[in-house]
């Protein structure tokens, strides 16, 4: 097959919910505060003893069951997280152990807030050479696990969850070229520090200047590399870090109004790797991505790393 494309998509959210009224009594913050800084207003927080591996095969259980494949069909599976406390084996062997898949190639990838738009890439190339013919990608992220809660420059912005994929083969392509890399001279910009008890850490001005002015010159080549401009998009999924960045990277694509732009970060926070699914999920399970229309997913975080790609909507 010459492409493949999204069959099927499905995510898992915590059922606990943290304002940003419940921070300020942990933190020197408000609401106000922090929805001007960042334009989040509740995050999602797991329980202690739900873990990345639950998370992420509720999302894949979802996405599977809605794609009409069987488990045996999945050759492929792939993790994208960088909060993990597991190493080994790593989670996508065991999310295939609780999905029941056979014997699918089985590996984490860990690309910080980039990881799923990066394994997405990798999970299109092996259909594309045939390696296999369907694969679970998946985003995953406890990043309560690595906040620092006395910080309140980065406890107020992150959050739980995980969105997943099924991709197939094709013999159309839904998913465009990537458009990936990284500049590892600021490679400390988005980190997680302090060896074995890991804390999120950011230079947020450094993040928010790059962004602006790196990101929408990365839109406009992934779309180029799809064969479109960004006015023929249907929507617009980037990491959902900060509200702020999202909005200001926008205003310079000159959109039309009828694009739609991924806002979860205002009730989900910043799940790194998990976001980019977990807002493409939501949006097409509430219908407002029309299957068939091309949406841009750009995601963008730890090392300083990046990865885009132009999709077909399932």
């Amino acid at each position: 097959m010459p492409g493949s494309r999204i069959a099927a998509l499905g995510h898992y959210q915590p059922t606990r919910v943290l304002t940003n009224d419940d921070l300020a009594t942990m933190v020197d913050t408000s609401d106000e505060w922090i929805r001007r800084r960042t334009g989040i207003a509740t995050r999602r927080i797991a329980a202690p003893e739900e873990s990345v591996t639950d998370m992420a095969a509720a999302a894949a259980s979802k996405a599977l069951a809605a794609s009409g494949l069987e488990p045996a069909d999945i050759g492929l599976i792939t993790v994208a997280t960088c909060s993990a406390v597991d190493r080994c084996p790593s989670i996508a062997a065991q999310v295939a152990g609780r999905l029941g898949l056979p014997a699918p190639v089985a590996f984490d990838l860990n690309n910080g807030c980039a990881g799923f738009c990066t394994a997405l890439a990798c999970a299109d190339h092996s259909l594309r050479a045939g390696a296999a013919r369907h694969a679970l990608v998946i985003g995953a992220e406890k990043m309560s696990d690595v906040t620092d809660w006395t910080d309140r420059r980065t406890c107020v912005l992150l959050g739980d969850g995980a969105g997943a994929a099924v991709l197939s083969a094709s013999a159309e392509e839904g998913i465009g070229p990537v458009c990936w890399g990284s500049d590892p001279t600021r490679g400390d910009a988005v980190r997680l520090v302090d060896d074995w008890h890991p804390r999120f850490a950011q230079e947020g001005q450094t993040v928010f200047r790059w962004a602006t002015g790196e990101l929408p010159g990365i839109i406009r080549e992934a779309c180029a590399r799809a064969g479109l401009t960004p006015a023929e998009l249907a929507g617009v999924v980037t990491h959902q870090a900060n509200l702020r960045i999202i909005d200001a990277v926008v205003r310079q694509l000159d959109l039309p109004e009828s694009t739609v732009i991924a806002h979860d970060v205002v009730e989900s926070g910043n799940t790194s790797a998990a976001s980019v699914p977990l807002a493409l999920s939501k949006l097409t399970e509430r219908g407002e991505l029309p299957s068939g229309a091309p949406v841009l997913l750009l995601a963008f975080g730890g090392g300083l790393s990046w990865a885009g790609q132009v999709v077909t909507c399932p």
